[in-house]
């Protein structure tokens, strides 16, 4: 860190941002089992899905496959153990089959209303979608889908629409709308069931989904149809440039071409005088290349209509999690063929990233993590969850802590506390908080939070 400190005093770092993503870096190398904060877990099956909500950062929602779905507050303990150095944080709401309108089989997918906490959705294999009233624990609204619904999920960047898109086991994918409590959209492609879905974190419009026949399609829910079906076997080599390096490049190739072009425009119209004259009529375009023209233009029409294109896959087995980084540039996809695959979302190729040998779950889908700066991936690998670079590959961290196969990572940030927590969820019953190791000013801030220790700081003056 004091190397980071030096180059910043210097001023060698020149983007603002690195400094801290360089301290975030190395924080995050350290990562391991918290042994200041523990979260009391009331489940009783295995925890299928977890989400901090995106507006405050404190509360932590879980479901489970026990038909429950529970909240945390994740900033304030319920109460503390060894001396106050150990904070507990049991759950402050628990809806389970109880309920009367809770869900009669295993929940495997638990979300918050994106800015408000005042809803959250559940998805459930009894073939239900639920709307709750987080204050009054009822549901307001719900939809009954054609099969057991494996994932559910709303646009963070919605501003128009209130959409859950909905994957199921049924071949066709379901936006279901908040504010209709209608079916909005059917999207149909698939050949399979649908383990994965994730919307764009660059267009509200954007919807990317994954099925369990190996495919992941992108859909544009303003047209009919997928515009893109990812295809493993077209690649490209490595990271696309940055945006001020790609513009610098344009421009150099863009003054290069105009160059050559207006050379070549000098001796094609020399060219074309010689023809007029040595042909006289003979000046009509050749019919046979108008329609190569034509069909070219064509097929760049609509690319997910193309057979070939649409039967393309992504994996060799069901397509189990996908997360997008949060510039939106890239999708990370995970299959039951034990494989995970970078995309480049403005081509649509496989960046060939060779990431070190996984051993993932083929039987449910999975939940992945990214960084906020897209440097780290969480993954679930059987009983551990494992951090990769998520440019090269290579293994960074292994997590163990769960005794059994770990389903689902969430990624905590906040800037403000310059706090980072990873939560994990697995068929053990169990949430566990993996966090940097504790530095000195974390300790000061917890003792004058509760008003003791050398922290405490008081003005001694009077008024």
């Amino acid at each position: 860190m004091w190397k980071e400190i030096e180059d910043r005093e210097l001023g060698k770092l020149l983007r603002p941002n690195l400094f801290t993503n360089r301290i975030r870096s190395n924080r995050l190398s350290s990562l391991h089992l918290s042994n200041y904060k523990e979260i009391i877990s009331p489940h009783r099956g295995s925890v299928n899905s977890l989400q901090v909500d995106l507006t405050e950062g404190r509360y932590l929602l879980s479901g489970s496959s026990d038909a429950s779905v529970a909240i945390y507050d994740v900033q304030r303990a319920t109460y503390y153990e060894g001396g106050g150095l150990v904070s507990k944080h049991k759950s402050i709401l628990l809806v389970d089959k109880q309920h009367e309108q809770g869900h009669k089989y295993a929940i495997s997918s638990a979300i918050w209303y994106p800015i408000d906490t005042g809803l959250f959705i559940t998805g459930s294999y009894d073939h239900y979608i639920n709307v709750w009233d987080t204050n009054t624990t009822q549901v307001v609204m719900n939809f009954k889908m054609p099969g057991k619904v494996y994932r559910t999920a709303m646009s963070s960047l919605a501003t128009s629409h209130m959409l859950i898109a909905a994957g199921t086991e049924d071949v066709q994918v379901r936006l279901c709308d908040i504010a209709s409590g209608a079916f909005s959209h059917t999207l149909s492609g698939h050949r399979d069931g649908v383990m994965a879905v994730e919307w764009s974190t660059s267009s509200e419009w954007v919807l990317v989904t994954g099925g369990c026949d190996g495919a992941i399609r992108f859909w544009d829910i303003r047209r009919a149809g997928c515009f893109r079906v990812l295809n493993q076997s077209h690649s490209q080599l490595g990271r696309r440039p940055p945006l001020l390096e790609r513009s610098a490049m344009n421009k150099g190739a863009t003054s290069r071409s105009f160059s050559a072009g207006q050379s070549s425009s000098v001796k094609s119209r020399s060219a074309q005088k010689k023809a007029a004259i040595g042909n006289g009529s003979k000046q009509s375009a050749n019919p046979r290349i108008l329609g190569q023209v034509k069909g070219s233009s064509r097929q760049r029409i609509h690319p997910g209509l193309l057979s070939s294109q649409d039967r393309a896959t992504a994996h060799y087995g069901a397509v189990i999690g996908l997360k997008v980084t949060d510039d939106g540039m890239y999708l990370l996809s995970a299959g039951s063929d034990s494989r995970l695959r970078l995309w480049d979302i403005e081509s649509g190729c496989n960046t060939l990233v060779n990431y070190d040998i996984v051993r993932l779950q083929a039987s449910k889908a999975m939940q992945l993590a990214i960084t906020q700066d897209s440097t780290i991936v969480f993954v679930p690998c059987m009983t551990t969850a494992k951090a990769f670079d998520l440019w090269s590959g290579k293994t960074i961290l292994t997590l163990r802590g769960h005794y059994e196969s770990v389903n689902c990572c969430w990624y905590s940030a906040q800037d403000q506390f310059f706090k980072q927590e990873l939560y994990t969820g697995g068929n053990d019953r169990q949430i566990l908080v993996w966090s940097p190791s504790k530095v000195i000013s974390d300790d000061m801030d917890e003792w004058s939070r509760k008003g003791e220790g050398p922290a405490l700081d008081q003005d001694n003056w009077s008024d």
